[in-house]
């Protein structure tokens, strides 16, 4: 595997929150309010929306991160193939979190939240440990 996989990876995971938020509005079964959406999302009481409003929250939060992972490992000469695994898994770990945000899993959220978060620390380790 190349860094271009990892590099799609990034593009996807960032665009990941853009799906979430679109769920939240397609579940809250209220009209959405395009003049002042953060009022609208504020007042919606729907679980599942709530949920996935904080699923693009939370994207938000990851990406960062990750991305950062991404091309320090790939600065500091981290394998291809290590990197673009680490990146498959941590877009499987943010779909799997996004689904079980929404769905209302907290405990499946949070599993594949820690294996998303370890896949990316363990690019920043491997970065800062190859250039140390």
């Amino acid at each position: 595997m190349s860094y271009a996989v990892a590099y799609w990876c990034v593009l996807i995971v960032a665009l990941l929150p853009y799906l979430w938020t679109s769920v939240a509005k397609a579940s809250a079964g209220a009209r959405y309010d395009n003049r002042n959406p953060r009022a609208w999302q504020a007042r919606q009481d729907n679980p599942r929306s709530q949920w996935a409003h904080a699923a693009q929250l939370n994207g938000f939060e990851a990406f960062p991160m990750f991305a950062a992972g991404v091309l320090m490992a790939q600065a500091a000469h981290v394998g291809a193939h290590t990197v673009a695994t680490l990146a498959l898994v941590i877009l499987a770990a943010r779909v799997a979190h996004g689904l079980a945000y929404i769905a209302g899993h907290a405990g499946l959220r949070s599993l594949v939240w820690f294996v998303g978060f370890g896949c990316t620390l363990a690019l920043l380790v491997m970065a800062a440990l190859r250039v140390a």
